[in-house]
């Protein structure tokens, strides 16, 4: 009887690139989900639920992305000092004008799993505002999604 096996890749095999996203345009949801999907890996067809198989991901004008409907009035993004009554909410547009890399961050890492794999995959995501990034030496791909 012909049996097939499944070939195991060896974590230390892997070959890591780096892809650069434009965030020109994109809706904010859709492109978050792209990233995520290339930070864990599931682009590639020998990925492995538990192993880190992922990329990095460099993502340049953070600052022009999009989001749909009525969000950018309503969205609010909560956080809590730690202190009594310390909660503290900040709109879209204010964190947009303040901090626009944190709004991707914020949403990639909000679809990822809450895992420890996840959490290292997650330190190889980049955002930058405009469109220059020091990332130069791990040679980066640009790719359109």
């Amino acid at each position: 009887m012909l049996r097939k096996k499944t070939k195991m890749v060896n974590p230390d095999e892997v070959e890591r690139k780096w892809f650069i996203l434009d965030a020109t345009g994109k809706t904010l949801g859709r492109f978050a989900s792209e990233v995520a999907k290339i930070l864990r890996g599931k682009h590639k067809p020998s990925y492995t639920p538990f192993q880190d198989m992922g990329d990095g991901v460099i993502v340049i004008n953070a600052d022009k992305i999009e989001v749909t409907g009525a969000k950018e009035a309503q969205k609010i993004y909560r956080y809590y000092t730690g202190f009594m009554s310390g909660m503290r909410e900040v709109p879209y547009d204010i964190m947009h004008d303040r901090n626009p890399e944190y709004i991707i961050e914020h949403a990639v890492l909000g679809m990822m799993p809450k895992t420890r794999i996840a959490r290292a995959q997650a330190k190889r995501l980049r955002v930058f505002a405009g469109d220059k990034h020091d990332m130069e030496a791990q040679k980066p791909l640009v790719v359109n999604i």
